[in-house]
């Protein structure tokens, strides 16, 4: 069955429209409130003590003595309730601050963690035949849908370049507030992002050179057909050479994973909103819904952050042990619920990154400055330089 022109381009611009619905609205979002969640509840399990426990369906609302958790788990509405607080909450913007810059620096927090996500892929692909069976006689569903919004060759460059961004953001609210706290804040937040912006891009350099390309859903498809990088188990992850190569990848990965806790601002390197320190850092001044799109950026950067490890490092969207279990993804005949069940696979892996996030936060004591600096300029940033070379020797050794 043919496609016209005219029904391509209609048929792009409606799953393009439905995919930044789906994984921006449906699912970026949900996550970052049920991270808030997850955050309590685990630092509560961490320091033996309950956390949010109560909030559920509101019937005390209407007369009963108390309210009645979803699922039987008290506390899964309590990110709605922390919403709804913030909605209601007084929007108090101080007379000293210098208003414009004050009121723009929240976007620029939370819009570049939100851009960045247009490059992830969620999934592979789904496929729309099976209507035929049901008397749709469209053309499109013959038309598979790539999950990924932007599927770009630049992929990762993309992502560093946007996520950069978020720093403005930081600064300004520091610069704007004219208060000493969040200036401090600020100041603290651009050296510490420009510092491990450099580890960290240095850091997946081993891994371009090992996919020889930048396309983010090139890469997984790679790993479902041949082994993820950390579980080089099947296909052509058997080899020698693949095997010999994990040194450089778990160098990397090392690398990769704390640069991203400074990026993000995730304890313990969370020195820019040092409670201990600065009351709160960059956002003292700010209150509900600005202060709310500095809480929502900061964990989107970190479930965007965890879907560019899962798909660097673990194959993305791709099962594990995929071809033995007859579940690899063929282009353009990727049955639809295996369509479903690789987003599942995707969201699962993300969602123990987050957890891992978490872990370290309750677990870890929070970094002096200077010796974060120093961790940066004088032994991530040496490192993976060497392990560029590394990665270069060994693939030159083993000819791969």
């Amino acid at each position: 069955m043919t496609l016209t022109l005219a029904t391509i381009d209609f048929v792009f611009l409606i799953a393009s429209v439905l995919k930044i619905v789906f994984f921006a609205f449906m699912v970026i979002l949900p996550m970052v409130a049920y991270s808030v969640y997850a955050e309590r509840r685990v630092s509560a399990i961490i320091q033996d003590r309950v956390g949010p426990n109560r909030t559920g369906i509101p019937l005390t609302l209407f007369g009963f003595k108390k309210d009645v958790g979803i699922f039987g788990i008290g506390g899964l509405i309590q990110p709605l309730a922390d919403g709804l607080k913030f909605f209601l909450k007084e929007d108090f913007t101080p007379a000293h601050v210098n208003k414009f810059y004050f009121w723009l620096a929240p976007a620029l927090v939370m819009v570049p963690a939100m851009v960045t996500a247009a490059v992830v892929p969620f999934g592979s692909e789904l496929n729309f035949s099976w209507l035929a069976n049901f008397g749709v006689t469209s053309s499109w569903i013959y038309e598979p849908v790539p999950l990924v919004i932007a599927d770009l060759n630049v992929g990762p460059l993309f992502i560093f370049a946007i996520s950069s961004l978020g720093v403005y953001g930081i600064v300004l609210a520091g610069w704007s507030s004219n208060s000493k706290y969040p200036f401090l804040g600020g100041v603290r937040s651009s050296s510490q992002m420009i510092s491990y912006e450099i580890s960290l891009g240095l850091s997946i350099v081993p891994l371009l050179m090992i996919f020889g390309e930048l396309n983010l859903s090139k890469m997984t498809e790679y790993q479902d057909a041949h082994g993820w990088l950390l579980l080089p188990l099947w296909g052509d992850g058997l080899s020698v050479g693949r095997w010999v190569l994990l040194v450089p990848i778990a160098i990397s990965f090392v690398i990769f994973m704390i640069s991203m806790f400074a990026e993000t601002n995730r304890a313990p390197f969370d020195l820019p909103e040092c409670e201990t320190e600065l009351v709160a850092g960059y956002h003292t001044e700010y209150s509900s819904m600005k202060f709310a799109l500095f809480f929502m950026g900061e964990y989107a950067a970190m479930i965007i952050g965890s879907g560019l490890a899962v798909t660097l490092f673990f194959g993305g969207w791709s099962i594990p042990f995929a071809p033995y279990l007859g579940l690899s993804h063929e282009a353009g005949v990727t049955p639809f619920w295996l369509g479903l069940l690789h987003i599942a696979s995707f969201l699962t892996k993300v969602v123990v990154c987050i957890i891992v996030f978490i872990w370290v936060r309750w677990t870890l004591p929070r970094f002096r400055y200077d010796q974060l600096m120093k961790l940066g300029w004088l032994v991530f940033f040496e490192l993976a330089l060497a392990n560029v070379i590394l990665t270069a020797v060994l693939m030159l050794f083993f000819k791969i």
